[in-house]
């Protein structure tokens, strides 16, 4: 992705061309936009536990990354060509967080549960409701 904006900024912001610098300086509000979609979805889904939300917001980051990536073809088609192991990566990331959230009906919160004062000395906070005892 680094390099992918650095191509297409150099790329477009010194071309003579008005339209590719337009496109360019688009595509830069776009980076920003998916930048700050991919710093929310770890505290959504892992922190807060909102897969819902998560999901929503991961696909969004997905659609906004395939329209970015659509405007970096037309700057620069290496830039372009550089956004596509994060794609795959995003359509992925997409399936396990849908997965999870659907496989879990949704609700995350409820499948911690606090450990008890025994196993507080081990560092662990919390447990997991459907973890197997014998697997201990």
């Amino acid at each position: 992705m680094g390099y992918a904006a650095y191509r297409a900024w150099t790329t477009g912001t010194t071309s003579i061309n008005p339209q590719t610098v337009q496109l360019t300086k688009q595509g830069a509000t776009l980076f920003t936009i998916q930048l700050g979609l991919n710093l929310i979805w770890m505290p959504l889904f892992f922190g807060l536990k909102r897969p819902i939300e998560a999901t929503a917001d991961i696909t969004l980051l997905t659609g906004v990354t395939g329209y970015l990536t659509y405007i970096w073809s037309q700057v620069d088609s290496i830039a372009a060509w550089c956004m596509a192991p994060y794609l795959g990566w995003l359509g992925f990331a997409t399936y396990l967080s849908a997965g999870t959230g659907y496989l879990n009906n949704w609700n995350l919160a409820d499948k911690e549960r606090q450990n008890t004062s025994s196993d507080r000395g081990s560092g662990l906070d919390k447990d997991y409701v459907n973890k197997d005892p014998k697997q201990e």
